[in-house]
């Protein structure tokens, strides 16, 4: 069993309350737990406006496949997510 943690730090640009970074974080957080079938929470800078943790866990039978899904939820959120800024991440396998 190989259990994987993914934390993705983004910036999110041009964002002025709270409330509209929860709106542009909620639809992310809902895709990816349907694109994906991972589980997906905020974890950080919650109070920040223009910035956010997000956490993706994923548990599976084999350890390659919870790499290689967990670096495709991260090459996705880059490229199909303009309006968000991926500024750091960490891949970590239990």
């Amino acid at each position: 069993m190989s259990v994987g943690l993914l934390t993705l730090h983004l910036h999110l640009p041009g964002c002025t309350s709270l409330k509209e970074k929860r709106s542009r974080l909620k639809p992310l957080l809902a895709r990816l737990q349907r694109e994906f079938n991972v589980s997906v929470a905020e974890m950080g800078r919650q109070d920040a406006w223009r910035e956010t943790v997000i956490a993706c866990a994923m548990v599976s039978s084999d350890a390659n496949q919870t790499h290689r899904a967990l670096q495709d939820v991260a090459r996705w959120v880059e490229s199909s997510w303009p309006d968000l800024e991926l500024t750091d991440h960490q891949l970590e396998l239990l």
